[in-house]
């Protein structure tokens, strides 16, 4: 049963920062490690492949636990909304933990055939099942117990984890690559990171299971608003988080997993100096989200998401050529061009579109929005640079891709207004 306000004590800013932060460092860790380790995937589920098309198949299976995530948003949305926004924290990062567990023990194509791969499609598709209420609900969960004057600081956290979770991803395959011969890593190396994962899972339920339940979690569950009416009610919030979120996903995944890739692809390639450079750049972002968390309380977050996103349009022009054809100081000269407008961005984007959704599905119906722009922006971006260079071959199309989103980005945030005063409590 739901605590009430009146005879729980006040939960800390701290202790609500951490039960935000610890699931997305799980999350987003399983994700970081399969996109750094998607060629040694490849080759352990697609061997008959040409490198290309298994690669492609690779990251076709990595956007397929994003477009798991809507389905997650509207189950998991529908706990969170009608029983407990803790009940769906701890829920979340159970089923994230064990598919992400089994990930690290699944046979290869060598073993068991085509149901490997199989197996893999269905692993990723609980995740982001799991995904799809995780994100979207810590980002709720943590903006709703903030103060209205440290939203964008508290609930920066939960972009936090998401950029820690990246970092020691990065950290471990680096460690991986660097400790054991490439044979070895490729052949069973990238296993151990996904077993080591369950610690987090671990210390993740046992944080969130005396966690205190938002005031406006218990009404929500009162309200039992039906989801369906509710979902089309929301339309306009719900298009604007596409203009908020998806631009700067889209450049996320190109930049941080996409690009990484690629170089440690080539022939030749000085693999473990650009995921040691990788991992650096991440603590840039990682400083740039709790940076644009705290200034957006202060000078607001539509305003500060119009600057962010022009910002990005010019950046990712000059980076990519960088990241592509650079060496590894240059690879990372642009990641940290990318990584600070992206992290101010990404740090401010939790309470923004928190704040836009009215409470009577506000889980359901911004996870389904969030989940449905990020399968089409985050998800998609490693699969279409592949494809767009691959078919194309000018390396600068990515970019082209990256200000398309921006712009349609600014058409839908311009007639937005402020959102930092809007009470959650409507």
């Amino acid at each position: 049963m739901a605590e009430t306000g009146t005879t729980a004590p006040r939960q800390s800013p701290v202790r609500t920062a951490l039960a935000g932060l610890i699931g997305n460092v799980l999350e987003w860790f399983d994700f970081a490690v399969y996109g750094y380790f998607s060629t040694a995937i490849t080759a352990q589920f697609f061997p008959d492949s040409d490198p290309t098309v298994g690669l492609l198949k690779t990251f076709f299976l990595y956007a397929l636990g994003f477009f798991a995530r809507p389905v997650g948003s509207i189950v998991l949305g529908k706990v969170g909304d009608r029983i407990g926004r803790r009940a769906l924290l701890t829920l979340s990062i159970a089923l994230m933990g064990g598919a992400t567990l089994a990930m690290g023990l699944l046979p290869t194509h060598e073993q068991i055939g085509v149901a490997a791969p199989v197996l893999l499609g269905v692993l990723r598709l609980i995740q982001g099942f799991s995904l799809g209420g995780e994100f979207t609900g810590s980002m709720v969960y943590t903006t709703e117990l903030a103060s209205p004057l440290m939203r964008g600081l508290v609930s920066s956290s939960t972009a936090a984890g998401t950029t820690l979770g990246f970092i020691l991803g990065s950290g471990a395959s680096l460690l991986i690559l660097g400790i054991l011969p490439k044979a070895d890593a490729d052949d069973w190396g990238w296993r151990i990171p996904f077993v080591a994962s369950v610690l987090f899972c671990v210390a993740g339920w046992v944080l969130r299971k005396g966690i205190h339940e938002p005031e406006q979690g218990q009404k929500a569950a009162q309200l039992r608003a039906p989801v369906l009416q509710s979902l089309i009610a929301d339309w306009r919030p719900m298009v604007q988080t596409f203009g908020i979120v998806g631009m700067t996903n889209a450049a996320y995944y190109l930049v941080f997993t996409f690009a990484v890739e690629r170089r440690k692809a080539l022939p030749g390639s000085e693999v473990v100096a650009f995921q040691l450079v990788n991992t650096l750049s991440l603590f840039v972002v990682l400083f740039a989200k709790v940076l644009g968390g705290w200034v957006s309380d202060r000078v607001g977050r539509r305003r500060m998401m119009l600057v962010l996103t022009v910002a990005t349009m010019a950046a990712i022009y000059i980076a990519l050529p960088h990241m592509l054809s650079g060496t590894p100081s240059e690879f990372m000269l642009g990641q940290c061009l990318m990584g600070v407008p992206l992290g101010m961005a990404l740090g401010l984007q939790g309470a923004m579109v928190v704040e836009i959704f009215p409470l009577r599905t506000r889980i359901t119906s911004m996870s389904f929005a969030y989940s449905v722009t990020l399968a089409l922006a985050g998800g998609l971006a490693p699969f279409a640079a592949t494809w767009l260079i691959g078919i194309f071959g000018n390396p600068m199309l990515p970019a082209y891709y990256i200000m398309l989103y921006g712009v349609i980005g600014l058409a839908l945030m311009w007639p937005m207004k402020e959102t930092n005063a809007r009470s959650l409590d409507d």
